[in-house]
């Protein structure tokens, strides 16, 4: 069965529109990634969570900026 989606990268937020079911996500366009390692240890909401609070090897990236994708291997992650 196909599904009809449509995913709109923004810079504040990423949301995914499924065709008969309306937005079926909506969570901030933030990773939050290990420094020393470069593993992504969390995504939208959860790395919104940690900001702030995390030790300073661990940062939150935000990799669109402007409208447009600044930072393509992270946003492929």
């Amino acid at each position: 069965m196909a599904r009809d989606l449509a995913i709109d990268l923004g810079t504040a937020n990423t949301l995914v529109y499924m065709k008969g079911k309306g937005i079926v996500l909506n969570e901030p366009s933030v990773i939050a990634l290990n420094r020393q390692t470069g593993e992504v240890l969390a995504t939208g909401r959860e790395a919104w969570q940690m900001i702030g609070r995390t030790p300073g090897y661990i940062v939150a990236v935000r990799p669109l900026r402007g409208g447009a994708i600044t930072d393509f291997e992270i946003t492929e992650r």
